[in-house]
């Protein structure tokens, strides 16, 4: 380990002549380093430490590390936008970290969520001297992997973040009036106001995030994955199992360990968004779940920027946090094909009664043409509660949610022995709906002997038309080993607010002019039978 010089601020001028400002932590000696590059746009002295180590215990590792305020945030000049400069910036702050004093002329970046992005997006220029990055929780396609999941607008997370960009934006253009008003809504969260928007930030991407409800030419042209082909770098790829954005850590890792030589590394936690800790939500998952991340960083970067032999590619590429067992495991891939159907049948009273709807893994039916009525009320909607889409996220108790007459449940019988889960959760339904348009939600849950139910995993579908095939809802990927005497359940629901933007019958609402025109809607899901609603789960 090495002293660490007091930290240093540095600034560099982009292609077009705006300034960029950076702390530099250097290790106390004279030979030369790797750098480190971290970009972000909260304020450079925060350098994600809601997760990471500080910058400084990764100099005292023997890296220089330069952490930037991207364009216009901080104190570097510029105007923000949303992701629009972030290759070039990226490109050109990459060849000015090559070139630090003591630089031994090779550069890795790491950060999560916005941080992460700003390293898609740097590699996307092929600058030579990055040699490798860890991207963690970022939206490979902006469209499915963060705004939007499987149609249904991203409400709460989205418009929080939107808030909090906005907020300081205020506050960097000295606005007080509006950085009061909008610190008090990240306080109390408008989540079904977001007008405030509107009048206190007209500039802000939530406005064109919401008015671009299919993935058109508009998130085509912002995605990283427009940009990555061809880019061929050695990635360690970080999520959670109840982060948002999962979808986009798994979609760049498979496409980048199908198409790269390169080698591709993924490591998926028991975490939300923020914190990588051994709690999420109401579960602690014991010591094992605390981050490795930090000690895990410093192999790869060794390996890839010091040439030093970490081991790292003799071991398993995936490896993967087990809830349950609370353990990390290791795979070889994460194509799991051995499904295990668990079908819907019910007395039709799924709504009201527990004992009513079953989960079983023979197709046949108590009743013939069995069938379930679902009633959604805007007035009232089914509140979300944990999950990956929720604030907060994480595992909660959720038996006061399942007793809701607009929720149907169904629930297997104990399980006879443990069962493990590594994969994707489907759920095919069978359903209709007196409306154009509505919204399906679908939680699998362990059901205790005591009666406790907590949520494993969950999924959510905007659907637009009728169909008389089954509606698929992909519910997010999950690692999982459920214990002997417990039961499985699956809860639907018509809405999951204020994580997803409900339905009015037609469309999203997005403001109180939807709201005000949102219809009650009555949905009918068909269960029993071969050709009767089921879960497939991706047993190992």
């Amino acid at each position: 380990m090495y002293k660490v010089l007091p930290k240093q601020t540095a600034s560099m001028y982009t292609r077009d002549g705006i300034r960029l400002d950076a702390d530099i932590y250097r290790p106390d000696a004279t030979e030369n380093f790797p750098i480190l590059l971290m970009r972000q746009p909260y304020g450079r002295a925060i350098a994600s430490t809601v997760v990471y180590a500080h910058p400084s215990w990764y100099a005292a590792h023997g890296y220089i590390v330069a952490i930037q305020d991207v364009r216009g945030r901080g104190t570097s000049a510029g105007e923000f936008k949303l992701f629009a400069h972030e290759i070039a910036d990226g490109e050109d702050s990459v060849y000015w970290a090559a070139h630090l004093p003591g630089s031994n002329g090779k550069v890795g970046m790491y950060g999560f969520s916005y941080q992460g992005m700003t390293q898609l997006y740097a590699a996307a220029a092929k600058p030579t001297a990055l040699k490798t990055i860890c991207p963690a929780m970022i939206g490979y396609d902006l469209y499915t992997d963060w705004a939007y999941e499987s149609g249904a607008f991203c409400l709460q997370t989205n418009l929080a973040w939107a808030i909090q960009l906005a907020t300081e934006t205020a506050r960097l253009r000295d606005d007080k009036t509006a950085y009061q008003a909008l610190f008090a809504a990240s306080r109390n969260l408008p989540v079904n106001n977001p007008e405030i928007l509107h009048k206190l930030a007209p500039d802000s991407f939530y406005h064109e995030w919401a008015t671009h409800p299919q993935p058109d030419s508009y998130w085509s042209e912002l995605s990283p994955k427009q940009h990555l082909q061809n880019v061929d770098l050695p990635m360690l790829h970080i999520g959670g199992w109840f982060d948002t954005y999962l979808r986009g850590t798994l979609h760049l890792y498979q496409e980048m360990a199908a198409q790269l030589t390169a080698p591709q590394h993924l490591l998926v936690g028991a975490w939300a968004h923020l914190p990588w800790g051994r709690k999420v939500g109401e579960i602690d998952f014991g010591a094992k779940a605390a981050s490795p991340v930090d000690a895990m960083q410093i192999r790869w970067f060794d390996q890839f920027l010091k040439d030093i032999d970490t081991g790292l590619l003799q071991e398993s590429s995936i490896c993967l946090f087990e809830m349950g067992s609370n353990m990390w495991r290791t795979f070889p891939s994460l194509n799991i094909a051995n499904q295990k159907s668990y079908y819907l049948s019910t007395t039709g009273l799924a709504s009201i009664r527990e004992d009513s709807g079953t989960l079983t893994p023979n197709p046949q039916s108590p009743i013939p043409n069995p069938q379930d009525v679902l009633v959604h009320d805007p007035w009232r909607p089914v509140p979300s509660l944990g999950g990956h889409a929720g604030i907060p996220a994480g595992v909660f108790e959720r038996s006061h949610i399942d007793c809701r007459s607009d929720v149907l449940t169904y629930t297997s019988q104990p399980l006879t022995a443990d069962l493990h889960l590594l994969g994707d959760v489907i759920v095919e339904i069978y359903c209709s709906a007196d409306q154009p348009s509505y919204d399906l939600c679908a939680v699998l849950s362990q059901v205790h002997l005591d009666g406790r139910v907590f949520n494993l995993t969950q999924g959510y579908l905007h659907c637009q038309k009728q169909t008389s095939m089954p509606l698929k809802i992909q519910l997010q990927t999950t690692c999982v080993r459920i214990a002997k005497g417990n039961a499985l359940r699956l809860s639907l629901s018509a809405a999951c607010f204020p994580a997803y933007a409900m339905n009015s019958g037609n469309s999203a609402v997005m403001n109180s002019d939807d709201l005000f025109n949102a219809q009650i809607i009555t949905l009918t899901i068909n269960c029993g039978g071969e050709a009767g609603s089921q879960v497939l789960l991706p047993v190992v």
